[in-house]
């Protein structure tokens, strides 16, 4: 049986190759494509279980695919990027990325990062909250619909996750290594970094003030805390 189907979108033959024989070995389906336009004809032909979308591609950039593959879909998608600054990395979650991976990257740390984006964190302990309604935020864990003062703001899985996961434990501080290993899988838990861009991007798209988070409230070097008015 497949492991899955992942789509590759780079320009390079040489990274398309490389990666496709990584990923046959594995056990996934593969399919190519070398532009932007390119990946959303095959993305529709071929309905991918994940995405691996190189960000500097000739024509529709690597931005502007993830964007129009996420105003239509959920699906998993991994941006590849040459360089490691943050504004890039937030520029690719902003775009609706689910995660990030810089070239040259090692294969262990690739196939760390499909499995994770594939992964579906579990919906907690049992009791856990079907929804989340105040004032000025909505959020259904069952639909997976956000609502912002009425009006719908798309999470990608990953950031649906972190909040559905903080929300079945409200009012506690969830640690790092639990959040990230909850939500990520076993093969993370030590990068607290890496999780405090997630949490930023939710705070923006549902915070009043995202930089006063009322909240999704940081507990200093410990974690986060889903906080209900």
């Amino acid at each position: 049986m497949s492991a899955g189907k992942i789509l590759i979108v780079d320009d390079e033959p040489q990274i398309r190759r490389v990666l496709r024989v990584t990923l046959a070995g594995q056990g996934y389906e593969t399919v190519e494509a070398r532009t932007g336009e390119e990946a959303l004809e095959r993305f529709r032909e071929h309905l991918p279980d994940l995405v691996l979308l190189d960000l500097n591609l000739p024509g529709t950039s690597g931005l502007e695919a993830c964007r129009l593959l996420r105003a239509g879909s959920d699906v998993p998608v991994i941006v590849l990027t040459v360089r490691n600054e943050e504004e890039e990395k937030v520029e690719a979650l902003d775009a609706g990325a689910d995660d990030y991976v810089t070239k040259p990257f090692g294969t262990k740390e690739l196939l760390a990062r499909i499995r994770a984006s594939l992964r579906r964190a579990p919906a907690g302990p049992a009791g856990a909250p079907r929804a989340l309604v105040t004032d000025d935020l909505e959020v259904d864990f069952e639909t997976r619909s956000v609502r912002v003062r009425g009006k719908g703001v798309r999470l990608t899985p990953k950031e649906f996750d972190i909040l559905r996961y903080l929300a079945a434990h409200a009012g506690k501080t969830v640690g790092h290594r639990e959040l990230l290993q909850a939500v990520w899988g076993p093969d993370y838990g030590d990068d607290a970094a890496y999780l405090h861009v997630f949490v930023n991007q939710i705070r923006k798209k549902i915070e009043p003030e995202p930089g006063k988070p009322r909240y999704v409230v940081t507990e200093p070097w410990v974690g986060y805390r889903l906080q209900l008015p």
